[in-house]
């Protein structure tokens, strides 16, 4: 009797895609995270034809079910890679995504010119914008508040891992942040889904508190808006990541709070993705 053909490499990642429907990247990937060597895709070429033994095609049968499930990549996986850095991630905290790092790119113009600027990060989840400014500007002193205990633990983790020194608060936004008007920047990826938005089933497996804000997905910004003011030094900016449809919001609460020079940035897609505002020097 003829011993049964081993799967291979190739063979594993090319069957799972099609009997789960997986993305060609999703099913490579798995099968590095099971094989234990996560990203390493050039490895995949020059191994398609190595045999895979009971327990690393286990590993990955169970990983290739719960993508087919729907839980994003790199909560299976344990990281995500963003502005450069590789983050350690789970289901206590957000994934984070491309559209944020115009939210970054932004901020950093903003810091541009400045001397050890500060500042926070509002929402931090798992870092990942306060740790992208830090690891830009290593000369800026970056704090950063979230009020889930267990996203500030992601976060601390994430900082401590790749040697970027951040302050960490726990709290609601800044009513809970010691009064401080001395910030240069203050910048946050904030719940912004309606609460009855129809996108809400395809996340959940994310943390629901980070998704949604209110009726209308503006209850936090809203607040932040009100708040920011007594925290910013004059000149100081407020900028905010937002829903597809909301920069026209967003613009509208920043003006009527009296800040100036209030703009919106478009992401890689062509959409208004940011939108922020200055302190005035009178304000």
């Amino acid at each position: 009797m003829n011993a049964p053909t081993p799967t291979t490499v190739a063979s594993a990642w090319q069957t799972a895609q099609r009997a789960h429907g997986l993305d060609r990247l999703d099913a490579q990937l798995l099968l590095l995270h099971a094989l234990g060597r996560p990203q390493d895709r050039a490895w995949l070429l020059t191994h398609d034809g190595d045999a895979l033994d009971a327990a690393a095609l286990a590993r990955f049968a169970a990983a290739a079910a719960r993508r087919a499930a729907g839980e994003p990549l790199a909560y299976i996986v344990g990281e995500k890679e963003f502005f450069g850095l590789v983050l350690q991630v789970d289901r206590r905290v957000l994934v984070p995504r491309p559209d944020t790092e115009t939210l970054v790119e932004w901020s950093l113009a903003v810091l541009a010119g400045r001397t050890t600027p500060r500042a926070i990060d509002l929402g931090t989840g798992s870092g990942a914008i306060a740790l992208a400014l830090r690891a830009q500007r290593p000369d800026a002193q970056l704090h950063a508040l979230d009020a889930s205990a267990d996203a500030l633990a992601v976060a601390r983790a994430n900082a401590e891992r790749l040697a970027l020194p951040v302050t960490f608060w726990q709290g609601h936004w800044l009513a809970s942040h010691p009064q401080d008007a001395g910030y240069d920047l203050i910048v946050s990826n904030p719940p912004y889904i309606a609460q009855d938005d129809h996108h809400l089933p395809a996340l959940a497996f994310e943390p629901p508190g980070a998704l949604t804000a209110g009726p209308d997905g503006l209850d936090d910004i809203r607040l932040i808006v009100q708040q920011a003011p007594a925290y910013l030094r004059p000149g100081g900016w407020l900028l905010f990541e937002h829903g597809h449809d909301q920069a026209p919001a967003v613009r509208a609460l920043l003006a009527q709070a009296g800040f100036s020079l209030v703009q919106s940035r478009r992401d890689l897609a062509g959409i208004e993705r940011c939108s922020g505002g200055v302190r005035s020097i009178a304000g």
